[in-house]
């Protein structure tokens, strides 16, 4: 049965970051320092030859490469700036056009990002002929309005984590995008870095043995000093949909068909969760993904073999160093290749896709952002959590 516990006051750290109360918060930010690396070439990512087992190498294609598409902006809180600046230094991709609730931000928006076109409402921006596809970098809760207002407009669509509130809501776009036939994605973008590539393809290929447990941990001192909107539950505050996301997603993509054994958390005053711990079983293998918006954490994740186990280092959803470790103590590791603009990839798939006629990719498919969908509607609703709005 879940713990949950009405919660009146907390005192944490505040964070050295600027919140913005209309931005997906992704935290790229925040970053602790980390201890020195082991010695490494130059020119091979490889390190480490004392067992015969290897990391699989990533297979992600360069972003620099991705034919150019003319993107709309729709949102100018932090999230939207820090993809529009990966759009910009790590792309060919063009920064069309800018929406925002008022011309000012829109403008201002612009001006930094190099987009031709400001405008002072979202309805203007998916209704522009020179925009290929719109990013959507609201809160959480006007994602399923925002998605739908551009797809209506036949316009492609990249939906900030997490997609929607609910899998209600997820399946009504999705279903909305395939009607129309363009194409629709979660921006989770840690699934399309090369370090969760060479995760996925090491666990494939069977390097780690049986797989015994997976943990996956993401903690900041968000609240109760934090972005606001973190507190709101008219904005789909906590800290499942903004920090818990992304434990949940590492854990989907490793056990597709998982679902929620045992939650406990505890909810905020105003009925927003502040933390939880879920585990997901697939297989008779647990998944334990934790989450708190009151306190840092490890940031890390663990993926444990019966013959070895993959650590990713913090912030494991950033690029970051994956190392295999045997019994015999680390084999082999992988250090991301690049630390700024990780969004890039996520664009660079976007438009690898929708020049192909995809309406999806399966690096982030519409089976996987309904799944996590459903895993964290039964988190709340073992938490007692429901937005406003939402069905009982």
């Amino acid at each position: 049965m879940p713990i949950c516990l009405q919660h009146k006051a907390f005192r944490c750290a505040t964070p050295d970051i600027v919140g913005s109360p209309t931005a997906s918060l992704t935290c790229l930010v925040l970053r602790p320092q980390q201890s020195k690396p082991v010695p490494r070439s130059s020119t091979n990512w490889r390190t480490g030859s004392v067992s015969e087992l290897r990391l699989a190498a990533p297979e992600v294609a360069d972003p620099m490469e991705a034919p150019t598409l003319r993107w709309g902006i729709l949102g100018t809180g932090q999230i939207a700036d820090a993809f529009a600046t990966a759009l910009r230094e790590g792309t060919r991709q063009r920064v069309a056009a800018v929406g925002s609730r008022t011309l000012e931000r829109a403008q201002a928006f612009g001006a930094k990002h190099g987009a031709e076109t400001a405008y002072g409402s979202y309805a203007e921006l998916v209704a522009d002929p020179s925009v290929d596809v719109v990013y959507v970098a609201s809160p959480h809760s006007e994602h399923r309005d925002h998605a739908l207002l551009a797809i209506n407009a036949g316009k492609h669509v990249l939906v900030e984590k997490a997609f929607t509130r609910n899998v209600i809501e997820a399946t009504e776009v999705l279903d909305a995008a395939r009607a129309r036939g363009v194409f629709c994605a979660e921006a989770m973008w840690a699934r399309f870095l090369p370090h969760y590539d060479v995760v996925r393809r090491t666990v494939a290929a069977g390097t780690l043995g049986r797989l015994g447990m997976i943990v996956a941990d993401h903690g900041q001192p968000l609240w109760p000093d934090g972005p606001a909107r973190l507190s709101d539950p008219d904005l789909a505050g906590g800290a499942l949909l903004d920090l818990g996301v992304y434990p949940m997603s590492f854990a989907q993509m490793l056990l597709p068909e998982a679902t929620v054994e045992r939650t406990t958390g505890r909810l905020t005053d105003r009925g927003v969760d502040e933390w939880s711990v879920t585990t997901l079983v697939q297989d008779g293998i647990p998944a334990i993904c934790q989450s708190t918006m009151a306190a840092q954490t490890t940031n890390s994740a663990v993926v444990a073999g019966f013959s070895a186990r993959l650590e990713i280092d913090s912030w494991f959803y950033t690029p970051t160093t994956v190392r295999l470790v045997t019994p015999e103590g680390e084999v082999d590791r992988f250090e991301a290749p690049d630390q700024d603009n990780g969004l890039r990839y996520e664009a660079a798939e976007t438009a690898r896709c929708i020049a192909a006629g995809l309406t999806e990719t399966p690096v982030m498919s519409h089976a996987d952002t309904l799944a996590v969908m459903r895993l964290m509607d039964t988190v709340r609703a073992e938490l007692g959590q429901r937005y406003p709005g939402e069905p009982a």
